[in-house]
């Protein structure tokens, strides 16, 4: 059986991404009922709200779903109460120190995932004590590794490093490219930006009308003096590229990223002064759809490219 679909009791190898402003209990509990495993973003939640998607997300389905935590943010031990209190069985933690809470939970029979993009931190991972590593690779949206080590790249990278099972992320988005990462020592795949279109998605729709019209080169990965985030051109990514290319320090992009410049954008609908966080597969991305199909048609693009292989194998005499 799959490690992953093992550690998490899932029907497919196929995470949904915790992201902010995109991922709440709708989104997650239709993932989770369509056999993948759906994924709660805490990042934009006040911990309130968290606990409110939590118990909405446990009335909606009745498979495991998880929940993301970015272990920088300033309320995490009231995020991890939280976590605690509610029950929830998975946490993916990103954005910080996995040793500082990997014990903690692991400790109340929470599965701990942790995401990273370089082969340091994924040691420092396993260290800690996780179940699994998210290998995120500089394809993918959101926050991203300084490195620009791409998803091809760091796979096999990883899986020749740990001996903890593998996520793929970063530009996955068919069932193509998930193959493409198992042949690389994936052990299953995390989705972002493809979830992050679905019906389902708490994204705003105009967010989600200008990820489906993006092209080829419309993501730029900025603000690597802060945290490196990918970001989908519109005048604000504009400023900040400006401002790059003119040298601007730390404190000159903190002034122009502001407050809540990624909650104005992605869920308010403001398409030009908003961050827009989406990957590079957003190019790829054509229709707004339910979750389920979406999921459903990763899975079977995913068992034709096997059978694509086989024959090939034949044709090559391998």
């Amino acid at each position: 059986m799959n490690p992953i679909c093992k550690l998490f009791n899932i029907k497919y190898p196929i995470i949904q991404a915790g992201m902010v402003w995109c991922s709440g209990w709708k989104l997650a509990s239709a993932v989770s009922n369509a056999g993948g495993l759906g994924i709660i973003g805490a990042g934009s939640m006040y911990p309130e709200v968290l606990r409110t998607h939590i118990q909405k997300c446990k009335n909606a389905t009745d498979k495991p779903f998880g929940v993301n935590i970015p272990l920088l943010y300033p309320n995490i031990q009231e995020i991890i109460d939280i976590v605690i209190e509610e029950e929830v069985k998975i946490v993916f933690s990103s954005a910080g120190n996995p040793a500082t809470w990997t014990k903690t939970l692991k400790e109340r029979g929470i599965i701990v995932v942790h995401v990273i993009a370089n082969t340091k931190f994924a040691l420092k991972a396993e260290e800690a004590g996780v179940d699994a590593i998210v290998a995120e690779g500089f394809e993918a949206g959101g926050h991203n590794g300084r490195e620009e080590t791409t998803t091809l790249c760091l796979i096999p990278m990883i899986k020749a490093a740990v001996n903890i099972p593998v996520i793929a992320a970063g530009g996955i988005g068919s069932g193509q490219a998930m193959l493409a990462t198992f042949a690389l020592g994936a052990d299953a795949v995390q989705v972002g930006s493809a979830f992050a279109v679905a019906e389902e998605s708490s994204a705003h729709p105009e967010f989600k009308h200008k990820i489906i019209a993006a092209a080829e080169g419309d993501t730029k990965l900025a603000m690597k003096k802060l945290v490196p985030v990918r970001l989908l051109k519109n005048e604000f990514a504009d400023a900040i590229s400006i401002a790059e290319a003119e040298g601007a320090d730390r404190s000159r992009l903190m002034e122009l990223l502001g407050r809540a410049k990624a909650k104005l954008g992605m869920f308010e609908g403001d398409m030009k002064n908003g961050e827009l966080e989406i990957g590079q597969v957003s190019a790829m991305l054509k229709e707004i759809r339910p979750a389920k199909a979406i999921l459903e048609e990763i899975w079977s693009d995913f068992k034709l490219a096997v059978q694509k292989i086989d024959h090939l194998q034949g044709e090559l005499d391998l």
